[in-house]
């Protein structure tokens, strides 16, 4: 069977999948726990495949990091599913509720986006977050993760799928693409898949979003930003900055620039490259911030490049309006922060910076669907439509309009026998 007539087949099934209750999709959660925890020596023997594959293929350190699927990684996985099942139902909520005539109202309600594709990177977990939000929206989903993790991805999968499915939700819930070959073919299947969720280099995003009719969510880059103000508590900085940078660096909010004023740079550096060294963090900073620290210099290349490793670009401003400037101009509008003890200086950044994510005084790494209360997220949208952000269960949510009527035809309307009085009910 082709991508594209399995495609046609989860469309179908789409409807039933958005048809099922909290409590089926709840259930079928909960059968996933169980079904991965059973199965988690199978899991990790397949884990242990692919890090040795990755190895053998002299594959980056950062990657190895993410590829990895221990115990702990699936204590984390389940632990999110738990807090996934906590969670209200996000489908059947009015929205909006308006009579339009005495006899005519109108009701605006939540449903499922319907069929989602997801092509992510060699991340496992991902698979799990993925796969779970989809059942808990009520979405169907085609999922293709890297091929470096393709023995955990299939070992994950077959749990979770053969567990949805024996706990009640439709045959074709879940689809896994494997071959990188299948990927263009899922790109051609606009009559049957909604939207499409690519996570990846920028390259990659592009590509998909230059070679298919399917709506695209996401994000290429993860250049996110600290800008240290003038009235910055230095203690706090540190701290702050150190965690965006170093606490886990293969992912897209952890902090690649540092932008720093003037005025408190020498106050600032020489404390925050002694913290940094004992992270091993390479630093590339400006002609200025070599003449504090000690370090490489800059390009202009690395104020666009997204490391994904212990390395900063750090640049002195004059002013916050440079460094925001400089965000909007170099950044990925994914996640930026100010450090400042001066609110309104906090306030003016927060309303010109145009990301998704702008924090005060707090690590960029909370820009994370399990940090937001989401249960998990399939990703990230640097985009305004739709989804902005973590993308978690309302950002897999779109709402269709319910009419009821009473015999009510637009002629009486047209014609004047009858007016719209157009009044908002409560919901």
């Amino acid at each position: 069977m082709t991508i594209k007539e399995q495609a046609a087949k989860i469309k179908l099934d789409s409807t039933k999948m958005a048809a099922t209750t909290l409590e089926e999709r709840n259930h079928a959660l909960r059968a996933i726990v169980d079904a991965l925890l059973a199965n988690k020596e199978a899991i990790i023997k397949a884990n242990e495949e692919d890090l040795q594959q990755a190895k053998s293929d002299n594959v980056a350190p950062p990657l190895i990091k993410r590829l990895k699927f221990n115990e702990e990684k699936l204590v984390d996985v389940t632990k999110g599913i738990q807090d996934l099942i906590g969670l209200s139902d996000p489908l059947g909520k009015v929205q909006m509720k308006r009579e339009l005539d005495s006899d005519l109202l109108m009701v605006r309600e939540s449903c499922p986006i319907g069929v989602i594709g997801v092509i992510f990177e060699a991340r496992p977990d991902a698979l799990v977050q993925i796969a779970t939000l989809c059942l808990k929206s009520g979405n169907c989903a085609i999922l293709k993760g890297g091929s470096e993790a393709m023995h955990t991805n299939r070992k994950l999968f077959e749990v979770i799928y053969h567990a949805a499915v024996e706990a009640g939700m439709p045959e074709n819930c879940l689809f896994q693409v494997e071959a990188r070959s299948e990927i263009n073919e899922l790109l051609e299947c606009h009559e049957s898949v909604d939207l499409l969720i690519p996570r990846g280099s920028n390259a990659f995003v592009q590509y998909i979003m230059n070679n298919s009719k399917i709506p695209v969510m996401g994000h290429a880059d993860g250049i996110c930003h600290i800008y240290v103000d003038k009235a910055a508590d230095i203690e706090k900085s540190i701290k702050v900055i150190v965690d965006s940078k170093t606490q886990y660096t293969a992912v897209c909010n952890a902090t690649e620039t540092l932008l720093v004023h003037k005025d408190i740079a020498q106050q600032l550096l020489p404390k925050l490259n002694e913290a940094f060294k004992q992270k091993q963090v390479e630093v590339r900073g400006t002609e200025e911030i070599c003449q504090i620290i000690d370090c490489e210099e800059a390009t202009e290349k690395d104020f666009r490049t997204e490391y994904l490793d212990l390395i900063i670009s750090i640049k002195t401003v004059s002013h916050m309006e440079e460094a925001i400037e400089h965000i909007n101009k170099y950044g990925s509008h994914h996640t930026d922060c100010i450090l400042t003890e001066d609110a309104q200086t906090a306030e003016t950044f927060m309303q010109y910076v145009d990301s998704a994510g702008v924090y005060q005084n707090c690590s960029t790494r909370f820009a994370d669907g399990y940090r937001y209360g989401f249960g998990a997220e399939v990703g990230i949208s640097t985009g305004k439509l739709h989804a902005r952000g973590p993308v978690g269960l309302e950002g897999l949510c779109t709402y269709k309009y319910k009419m009821f009527g009473n015999g009510n035809v637009v002629a009486d309307y047209v014609e004047g026998r009858k007016q719209f009085h157009f009044k908002d009910l409560e919901i």
